[in-house]
């Protein structure tokens, strides 16, 4: 199977019984890993409908803040519940929870200045942030900069990436939603695949005409794992009001076919949605 994974959105019913213990803690680097597509659901809210997601069919969940609540409170509480709740039917103390924030990838700038977003974010015991609108590398690579604690050194360079931003004592709650000691959620909360051993997820939406130009710059930053090309506000981006649907128009359907082959040419994992009926094809 290639490289690039479809990590899809579609309902199947769960398997029966847990599995064996999770080499990891995140189940959709363990299933990327092994070269299996990944499954999503959405989730918002806090401890109750983090308790009944707890037992989810899915091998991540999609927490909204990008237009949903932003609540940093109350996306605690959904972990908590997620905790309580568990383990999950594959053995893992939690889904995988992956967060979109009102924070995009703008401009360097832009981040620079929200960089404490991306670590609240991350306090919160989540496995990985996808970040929304990424127009420009160096918005990216201030992106991976903001989630990385500064002793992690695997892909610092000069002019790449700079050393990690993220401060002690944003680990002690978090620990607590993975169930590990400060040690090890210190050593293992990095980002994957660039840390091999890291169980932090980081993805882009390149869903604009800005971050469609510059795409292939984008998709090259050390430490992201995937990427998506967002038809919704590529929709918008290129004057319409609503999503098409298929075939596309020519303008995003190049669009479209760019993002698929930057991400195949830099090895990320590839984000889309899907229905049962047809995600095979």
């Amino acid at each position: 199977m290639s490289k690039t994974i479809l990590l899809a959105l579609m309902v199947v019913m769960p398997g029966a019984g847990a599995q064996t213990k999770p080499m990891r803690i995140n189940r959709a680097i363990e299933l990327l890993e092994q070269g299996q597509p990944v499954y999503y659901t959405h989730g918002q809210g806090g401890y109750e409908e983090g308790l009944k997601m707890s037992s989810t069919w899915a091998d991540y969940i999609n927490y909204e803040m990008e237009h949903g609540a932003f609540d940093f409170h109350q996306l605690r509480e959904f972990m908590r519940g997620l905790a309580k709740g568990g383990p999950t039917r594959s053995g893992h103390r939690t889904p995988a929870v992956i967060v979109t924030l009102p924070v995009g990838g703008i401009d360097e700038q832009t981040v620079r200045a929200n960089y404490w977003v991306f670590q609240q974010t991350l306090a919160a015991g989540v496995h990985g942030i996808l970040l929304c609108h990424a127009r420009t590398p160096e918005a990216v690579r201030r992106f991976v900069e903001a989630v990385r604690f500064p002793f992690h050194k695997i892909g610092l360079a000069p002019g790449d990436l700079g050393e990690g931003l993220r401060g002690s004592g944003s680990e002690r709650f978090a620990q607590e939603i993975w169930g590990v000691s400060t040690e090890e959620y210190l050593e293992r909360a990095d980002v994957w695949p660039l840390t091999p051993q890291g169980e932090i997820l980081l993805g882009l939406k390149i869903e604009d005409k800005w971050a469609v130009a510059n795409a292939e710059s984008v998709a090259k930053v050390p430490g992201v794992a995937f990427a998506e090309w967002g038809g919704g506000d590529l929709s918008f981006s290129f004057g319409h009001k609503r999503f098409p649907g298929f075939p596309l128009p020519a303008d995003m359907a190049r669009a479209r076919d760019r993002v698929w082959e930057v991400c195949k040419a830099a090895k990320l994992f590839r984000l889309e949605g899907a229905a049962a009926a047809d995600v095979e094809e």
